[in-house]
């Protein structure tokens, strides 16, 4: 699927709220601290900074960013604010590691309502599977398949919304775009 960010960035200037979900960048395959103990590669620590760079230019650097306790995507996240700035506050969830989709709900029902651009940064199978819950009915066939086969390192679902964060329930939120790190070159 061709995804076009200029057209992404045109459609979320139609939304009040909107979300980022992403999956952390490429890390290593294992660790002797354990899984959470996994740290990003050179590939992984690459595609945090496009991927950053590329929201950046879309408009769409987070007011808030909630992210997993977990060593890479802390990394993941440290590697994107380089390019951010200070204007994100960030809290870190353990939750986000091991608590499944029910945790990207509790950090929706814990949004300010005044936070219009909102990232997630956590994990597979969580990202994408709490991704297919949130999208409308009427969404793209062909970006639910995406989704279906799991969101790749550093890959981004990004989700519209009038209502605020807080109110967004079940197949609440209109799928906007499914992005792959390279999307962002």
């Amino acid at each position: 699927m061709d995804v076009n960010p200029g057209k992404i960035t045109k459609r979320t200037k139609a939304y009040k709220h909107i979300l980022l979900v992403m999956r952390h960048a490429k890390a290593e395959a294992s660790n002797a601290g354990g899984d959470r103990a996994r740290e990003l590669t050179d590939k992984g620590l690459k595609q945090a900074k496009t991927v950053a760079k590329g929201l950046k230019a879309m408009k769409l650097v987070p007011d808030a960013i909630v992210c997993s306790a977990a060593t890479r995507a802390q990394q993941t996240c440290a590697k994107m604010l380089k390019t951010f700035g200070d204007k994100p506050t960030v809290d870190y969830h353990q939750s986000l590691y091991d608590a499944g989709v029910q945790a990207v709900f509790d950090e929706l029902a814990h949004a300010k309502e005044k936070t219009r651009v909102m990232l997630v940064l956590g994990h597979e199978p969580t990202v994408s599977i709490a991704s297919q819950w949130l999208a409308s009915p009427d969404s793209n066939p062909a970006m639910l398949d995406l989704l279906n086969l799991g969101l790749g390192t550093a890959g981004v679902v990004v989700f519209g919304s009038d209502k605020p964060f807080a109110s967004w329930q079940v197949r609440d939120a209109d799928l906007i775009a499914v992005m792959r790190a390279k999307d962002f070159d």
